[in-house]
């Protein structure tokens, strides 16, 4: 039997309609590497942490349907803007430079950077002491430049695509240093690997230049009504404690991490 003009559009209508349903409204792009307390991967391979259960409680108070997408981390900027993924939350520092390429939300916290290494009560991490010494730093992050201005010309800088493997190389003995994300260093300084080898040495400078406005979400810049949203949904999670109350949950983080202020 011949179907009707009008019935095969309905059904083209309604399976195109079907298919879109299914679809993710936001795709995020988070570091395909672990970057615990606030992402990593929990034994089932679902991603897990701090900044995992803000973003659930975004998605859900923008009524967003959000799919995450692994990207390496130094390839993050550039799948935004290729239209890969629709927004960034993997922990990316707000700062100027960033501002050139993309726009971003809000701050939802911040952590203050630090320098961790080999277990000896040596505390001076001044240029002129670290002279000839070797400090690890992941790629492309704000710690890497900040590294390179403050040390650059006394230390050896040693870049990595992970944060897990410039610890590695730590806990090794292959490296004397590490800087990143304070809040990082402490979960590590934790582990069995950390609390044998290493210890915290120094909070570095956090230089507005590197260290901005704290970590924000990453859109596209032509992306208003989405960083609208986002800001909006920031704004009520302010309002309504919900930021504190994700954080109750991760003890290590609490008075560690900057959260929106009411």
């Amino acid at each position: 039997m011949r179907l009707s003009r009008r019935v095969l559009f309905a059904a083209a209508a309604a399976a195109m309609l079907s298919a879109g349903s299914a679809m993710a409204d936001i795709r995020v792009g988070v570091a395909a590497e672990p970057y615990p307390p606030f992402a990593s991967k929990d034994a089932s391979g679902k991603w897990v942490g701090w900044e995992m259960d803000v973003l659930d409680a975004l998605c859900a108070e923008m009524k967003e349907k959000c799919e995450i997408v692994e990207v390496a981390w130094d390839g993050i900027i550039p799948a935004l803007t290729a239209k890969q993924i629709d927004m960034i939350f993997a922990s990316m520092l707000i700062t100027e430079e960033r501002k050139k390429t993309i726009a971003f939300s809000s701050m939802y916290y911040q952590t203050p950077p630090s320098i961790i290494g080999a277990k000896n009560g040596d505390m001076d991490v001044t240029p002129e002491h670290m002279k000839d010494k070797t400090i690890g730093v992941q790629v492309s992050t704000s710690h890497a430049r900040s590294v390179q201005k403050y040390y650059g010309d006394t230390a050896e800088i040693k870049t990595y695509a992970t944060q897990d493997e410039a610890n590695s190389d730590l806990a090794a003995g292959r490296l004397d240093y590490v800087q990143a994300a304070s809040s990082a260093m402490d979960e590590f300084l934790t582990t069995d690997e950390g609390k044998s080898c290493c210890e915290y040495k120094s909070s570095p400078p956090m230089d507005v230049e590197f260290y901005g406005e704290g970590d924000g979400a990453g859109v596209r810049q032509e992306d208003t009504a989405l960083k609208d949203k986002i800001n909006a949904a920031i704004a009520a999670m302010t309002a309504s404690g919900k930021f504190e109350e994700i954080t109750k949950k991760y003890p290590d983080l609490v008075g560690k991490i900057t959260l929106p202020k009411k």
